[in-house]
C-alpha cells in the first residue's frame, strides 16, 4: 500500500516555472501548500538516471534530503518513435541552456525531415519523496502526433507541436483546463492523488 502524505507542505522539486504551476493548479483542489526548489533556494539536482522514472527518484529524494519537507518531482519528455525515443529524458537538454524550445522544436522538426512517421508520446513520472527515504512513483503517458509547424502559445516546452490522439488542438493551443483533463502529467497525478492524497480533499 502506498504511503498517504498527509501535509500541509510540499516541496516541488523543480526549477521550471511552467511545470511548477501546472503542478500547482493540480494540488489546487487540496490543502496543501506548495514550495518550489527554486523558491526554497535549494539547487537543481543532477539528472545522470537512465530513465524517466530514476531522474525523478533522484529529484524528489534530493529535494525531500535539502527541505526537509516531503517532494514531489516530476521526470518527463517528448518521446518520438521516428527517432528511436529521442529527445526522451534530454527533452530539457535539447533545449539548451538558456531552455529555447522553439530552438528544440526546430531539431525535432529536422529530424522528421522525410519521415512519415510522425507519431509520439508524452511521459510524465511523478516520484513523492519523504526526508526519510520513503518514495512512491507513479506513471503517466499520453498518445499523439507532431504537427510542423508548431501551433499555439500556451503551455509550455513541446506543446506547440504535440496533438494529443482523437484531438485536433495541440497542448499549446488547449485551454490549461482542457489540457489538464487528458495531460501525461494529469495522467500520473489522478494515480498519484489515489494512492497518497485522496484522504485530504
Amino acid at each position: 500500500m502506498a504511503r498517504r502524505f498527509d501535509g500541509p507542505t510540499l516541496a516541488i522539486a523543480s526549477h521550471n516555472e511552467g511545470k511548477v504551476r501546472e503542478i500547482r493548479d493540480l494540488l489546487s483542489p487540496f490543502r496543501i501548500v506548495v514550495a518550489s526548489a527554486g523558491g526554497l533556494g535549494l539547487p537543481e539536482p543532477v539528472e545522470d538516471g537512465t530513465s524517466f522514472a530514476e531522474n525523478a527518484a533522484i529529484k524528489a529524494r534530493e529535494i525531500a534530503q535539502g527541505s526537509g519537507l516531503p517532494a514531489l518531482a516530476d521526470d518527463s519528455g517528448l518521446v518520438v518513435d521516428a527517432l528511436g525515443g529521442a529527445p526522451g529524458i534530454y527533452s530539457a537538454r535539447w533545449a539548451g541552456p538558456e531552455k529555447d524550445f522553439r530552438r528544440a522544436m526546430d531539431r525535432v522538426e529536422a529530424g522528421l525531415a522525410g519521415q512519415p512517421d510522425r507519431t509520439a508520446a508524452f511521459v510524465c513520472v511523478l516520484a513523492l519523496a519523504w526526508p526519510d527515504g520513503g518514495l512512491e512513483r507513479f506513471e503517466g503517458r499520453v498518445a499523439g502526433r507532431l504537427v510542423c509547424p508548431p501551433r499555439g502559445t500556451r503551455g509550455f516546452g513541446y506543446d506547440p507541436m504535440f496533438l494529443p490522439e482523437g484531438g485536433f488542438e495541440t497542448f499549446g493551443e488547449m485551454a490549461p483546463e482542457a489540457k489538464h483533463a487528458i495531460s501525461h502529467r494529469a495522467r500520473a497525478f489522478r494515480k498519484l492523488v489515489a494512492a497518497c492524497f485522496e484522504a485530504i480533499a
